[in-house]
């Protein structure tokens, strides 16, 4: 079984933090130099945030399926070698 975990990198997680900053910032700039009505101009800060949060939860949502995947193959494999141990008997052991 490959127990190597991928993990990003530090200048990953730094770039993704600067990307969502600079979203931020753009959205948030946008918003405000809007010309529209103060209701329109919450309708979009609301629809943005909304956006936001979504993102995350799905981002959450399709992380813990894999995360699930992976301990459900993890106790599909214990249990095969346990029966494979069971059935070769104990010259096996």
């Amino acid at each position: 079984m490959n127990s190597y975990i991928d993990k990003p990198s530090h200048a990953w997680n730094m770039f993704t933090y600067a990307q969502f900053a600079i979203a931020s910032a753009m959205m948030a700039g946008g918003i405000f130099f809007l010309e529209a009505s103060f209701a329109a101009k919450g309708f979009y800060a609301m629809a943005a945030i909304m956006l936001v949060s979504s993102t995350a939860g799905i981002t959450k949502a399709v992380r813990d399926t894999e995360e699930s995947k992976r301990l459900h193959n993890k106790i599909e494999d214990a249990r095969t070698e346990r029966l494979l141990a069971e059935v070769s008997g104990p010259e096996a052991a």
